[in-house]
């Protein structure tokens, strides 16, 4: 989905471009973060992702005639800068977390670095993505965590906000964990198995419901699940489909299962697997839909409910308890005259007061093990010493200080985009899930409850730590 997103941006992203363009040295550089403070649903951590979309944006980012036309009308913008627009080829440098990765409150996701006008122009439109699709990864994993190993369909396209809602959520959704997608062009799109099985409206259209479910079997005999709860699932739906399941048999086929999309799940299901053991169908699965997330999952699950499968839709494609995921694109560094000099955001609240300067992300795992304990966000120039007097990166721990040793670190962000370079991140949707599933089992279980986790702990290195409090101390001078 090759489209140009160059003015999908905020208004003052281009007044402030403007204004560097009249004011300041066009060969200034800034190093921009994305990172964010609080986790949907009182989790500990988010699920990264986006980062193939950004990619794709930023190598077919320019301004077409129409659009500097267009900004022309605006009467808001010089000459000058307006040619700079028609001729802009993007100088940018971005460093990020691999898609897939859990990360914490306040690590960067991204880094961007390049001209201060052209790193400005590209704020809303990477928080629009990543934002989004993280939000939706997140989502999906705390999903199908709940279900326990049980695949989970993503069937949200008729209740995203919008078709690129409905098209990247359904990736960032396997991205998360799930099995296949209801969303026929995503399914195409990023190589996602097509799932689905039939309408209320299908069982409506015909004179009654065992005529639908035979005729729906006669052009599907080999993808026979079969939506048994139009009129009533134990007196009529799950008994047709037995009849039905019965005649496929005979004639040399294998009966899928049926979906139940409302009433009480876990009695209709209890009863309904029953049913079909007692006439012979044990291999039969049982799905459940109807505004599903992963409290309901849990609750269905603890009850017994013996259920095989889940197709979860506007829960998970809006992540309906949890809507935003409020990631931010902060000023780091500002190169002027070939200097860099690091930038801080000072607020009244410590929470909101930011990390300066280049920086890379390290995961810590005690030696000659697999299992995270920390992470710890460094300088990017500086290397990590064997003992780290670290400090705790959220301003409202109590316990700030730590000593960190005997430890093996791995950097997690690394350069995915280079003026010129081609993209080199993975793209298969699937490769990323089990890079996802795998990054997950390095954390702590308990960092991973859906209910009160443990928090990660995060902490800056000394130095980091230094930098900030020394320019927090000079703005309050």
């Amino acid at each position: 989905m090759n489209m140009n997103h160059a003015l999908l941006t905020d208004l003052y992203e281009f007044s402030m471009a403007n204004g560097y363009y009249a004011t300041l040295p066009h060969e200034d550089r800034a190093v921009f973060d994305i990172f964010f403070r609080n986790v949907p649903d009182q989790g500990s951590f988010v699920i990264a992702a986006g980062l193939q979309q950004v990619l794709d944006a930023l190598q077919n980012f320019h301004f077409a005639p129409a659009d500097i036309d267009y900004l022309r009308g605006l009467h808001l913008y010089s000459v000058d800068f307006l040619d700079y627009l028609a001729d802009l080829q993007l100088a940018c440098t971005i460093t990020a977390l691999p898609e897939g990765t859990p990360v914490f409150p306040r690590e960067p996701l991204i880094t961007v670095e390049g001209p201060l006008m052209q790193v400005q122009l590209l704020e809303t439109l990477l928080l629009n993505i990543v934002n989004h699709q993280s939000l939706i990864a997140t989502k999906a994993r705390r999903i199908t965590a709940a279900a326990e190993g049980r695949p989970v369909m993503e069937f949200g396209a008729r209740r995203a906000q919008g078709p690129d809602a409905a098209v990247y959520g359904a990736r960032a959704a396997i991205i998360g964990g799930c099995a296949s997608t209801s969303n026929v062009l995503a399914a195409q799109l990023f190589h996602i198995p097509a799932a689905g099985t039939m309408a209320h409206s299908w069982v409506e259209s015909f004179p009654d419901e065992l005529t639908a479910f035979r005729a729906w079997a006669k052009v599907y005999p080999d993808n026979s699940a079969l939506l048994v709860d139009t009129f009533d699932v134990l007196a009529s739906g799950v008994p047709n489909a037995i009849t039905v399941f019965k005649e496929l048999r005979a004639a040399g086929h294998r009966p899928v299962g049926i979906r139940i999309d409302s009433g009480d799940i876990t009695q209709l299901a209890t009863q309904a697997r029953q049913m079909l053991d007692d006439a012979g169908f044990p291999e039969a699965k049982i799905t459940a839909s109807n505004a599903l997330d992963e409290t309901v999952i849990q609750s269905l699950l603890k009850q017994g409910a013996p259920l095989d499968n889940f197709g979860i839709g506007e829960k998970l494609i809006t992540s309906a308890s949890s809507p935003v995921l409020s990631g931010v694109y902060k000023l780091a560094a500002l190169q002027t005259q070939g200097d860099w000099q690091p930038k801080i955001k000072v607020s009244a609240s410590r929470e909101k007061t930011t990390l300066p300067g280049h920086k890379q992300v390290y995961r810590l795992f005690h030696p000659g093990s697999q299992q995270a304990f920390a992470d710890v966000i460094a300088l990017a120039d500086e290397t990590l010493a064997t003992t780290i007097a670290a400090i705790n990166a959220n301003p409202l721990a109590t316990h700030t200080k730590v000593t960190l040793k005997d430890f093996t670190a791995q950097p997690l962000l690394h350069t995915v985009f280079k003026p010129g370079a081609p993209a080199t991140e993975p793209t298969d949707v699937f490769a990323i899930q089990n890079y996802c599933q795998d990054e997950l089992t390095r954390l702590p279980a308990a960092t991973k409850r859906l209910v009160n986790p443990d928090l990660y702990p995060v902490y800056l290195t000394p130095k980091l730590a230094d930098l900030q409090q020394q320019l927090v101390d000079a703005h309050q001078a």
